[in-house]
């Protein structure tokens, strides 16, 4: 009999849940997951055996993805719930349940673990509500292989630091671990697992492909992990434990770029960093090294308005950065301060200085923080039709688990979306926090009017056919006729 795998790693398919409407048709990008090809790839080097798996390119139901688990029959399986932004990891929870409760009908052997942002926000809650062996807090670089050795050797699990599993005497109590300590030299990580999936199956995000450009191949990489910030609205210092940024040397990210574009001609690449502009001479290394191979990418990062300069955007252009996404977020420099983000820049400038450098913008905006009111969202709306970026995400403040937002929200007894699924801001149920002033409809209501008004816009539309022809105005037209049912507006 063959042998069976040391664990299979697995994202699970959420999209129909997630995105409603908008899942068909092709409206939303496809990401290559990968926290769940670096650990694997991780594992690897340490000589386990590891299956990877991606039902959601795979666009499998939850029951061909437990036929294919139980075919594969590893010692653990790994469920990853975190997707490649902050807001993605608790809706994700929606398939990981799911395929948990479909396996547990089958009566199968595998152990099976929880992994990602939102499991490690809340792994005692995780660990009560989900029918699930073990939680593996943080990133799993120490505690997944010591949770493995374990299960191999029949010891106890429960000595694993950075675990959270069920009482040795009674299942219905939990043991809840602490943080695991960070890997500090990220150099020392291998390339993601890339060759165990399908990667010229991956479809960037439609505004990235404006310009009439193919959305496939499309891959993600990442240059640092962490962030240095702690915005009341952001969770994702839950995965690390606190805030701060640890880097990755620009050789070995170009020379993981080389191979992406050699050997499966990715020329549409995102970096995956919260914050990718932000050291000045990391970026600008990286950039050298990109300039010197002239691979003619199509790139975007993030980067907020105060880390930026006329002479890193030229040079960012120049390495093939064709997107910056900013996150404004607010007019209102009370209601920036009320969440921890408080930049004092002339945004006009910063938007001039990208726009002469030839770069497109991403312009990020967020309705409902905790000060907002009618007139300041409102002022948001004017700042964004002003800024008129070629793409702009109007967001809602939702508490996010793993935030300090949603640890006020708990203590405030402030409504809350009724399902891990409805932290998706394109779900039916969807309901966006109340401020100070207004209610969570009052904002949902808000949002999608300026959703409509601003990619309505004449201005925009002309800028757009302008910079990427009548095709373009075409996609964004077709984009507004894809309403958006809710529940709570």
């Amino acid at each position: 009999l063959p042998m069976r795998p040391d664990v299979l790693i697995l994202r699970p398919n959420n999209n129909q849940q997630l995105y409603g409407g908008l899942s068909a048709g092709g409206l939303t990008a496809c990401e290559p997951p990968l926290w769940a090809a670096l650990l694997a790839a991780y594992l690897r080097e340490k000589h386990y055996s590891v299956i990877l798996l991606d039902a959601e390119v795979e666009n499998w139901t939850h029951e061909k993805t437990v036929q294919e688990i139980a075919i594969t029959n590893p010692i653990l399986l790994v469920v990853y719930v975190s997707g490649t932004n902050p807001s993605a990891s608790t809706m994700n929870m929606v398939g990981a349940r799911e395929i948990l409760q479909e396996l547990r009908k089958g009566k199968h052997s595998i152990r099976t673990a929880l992994m990602g942002l939102h499991p490690s926000a809340l792994p005692e809650r995780t660990m009560f509500e989900e029918e699930v062996d073990f939680v593996i807090i943080g990133e799993g670089f120490y505690n997944l292989p010591s949770l493995l050795d374990a299960l191999k050797s029949d010891s106890g699990t429960n000595l694993v630091r950075g675990l959270s599993c069920r009482g040795t005497s009674d299942s219905s109590t939990v043991v809840v671990g602490s943080q695991p300590p960070l890997l500090q030299d990220l150099n020392m990580l291998p390339m993601p697992a890339w060759y165990s999936l399908p990667m010229t199956r991956y479809r960037a995000h439609n505004w990235h492909c404006l310009d009439g450009s193919k959305r496939q191949p499309y891959g993600i990489i990442y240059t640092s992990l962490g962030c240095s910030f702690n915005c009341s609205f952001c969770c994702v210092n839950a995965l690390f434990g606190k805030p701060g940024v640890r880097f990755r040397s620009p050789e070995l990210v170009v020379k993981e770029i080389s191979y992406l574009v050699e050997i499966y001609g990715i020329k549409k690449l995102k970096i995956l960093d919260e914050l990718f502009v932000l050291n000045e001479r990391h970026v600008t290394a990286i950039c050298d090294l990109l300039i010197e191979r002239d691979y003619d990418l199509d790139i975007w990062a993030y980067a907020r308005v105060d880390t930026v300069n006329e002479r890193l955007l030229t040079k960012m252009r120049k390495a093939g950065f064709h997107w910056i996404a900013y996150g404004f977020e607010s007019a209102r420099q009370n209601v920036l301060k009320g969440v921890g983000k408080d930049y004092k820049v002339n945004t006009n400038k910063v938007v001039r200085m990208t726009h002469d450098a030839g770069i497109h913008i991403g312009a990020n905006y967020m309705f409902g923080l905790p000060d907002d009111d009618h007139e300041s969202m409102q002022a948001t709306l004017d700042m964004a039709m002003e800024i008129n970026a070629e793409w702009a995400n109007f967001y809602f403040t939702t508490a996010y688990p793993g935030s300090k937002l949603y640890e006020q929200a708990l203590k405030e007894k402030w409504p809350l979306p009724e399902t891990w699924a409805d932290y998706s801001p394109y779900a039916y149920a969807a309901l966006p926090l109340p401020t100070k002033y207004l209610t969570g409809p009052e904002v949902l209501r808000f949002r999608d009017e300026a959703f409509n008004k601003y990619f309505s816009n004449p201005r925009y539309l002309q800028m757009i056919e302008r910079k990427f022809g009548t095709q373009a105005r075409s996609q964004i037209l077709t984009m507004l006729e894809t309403k958006l049912e809710r529940k709570h507006a």
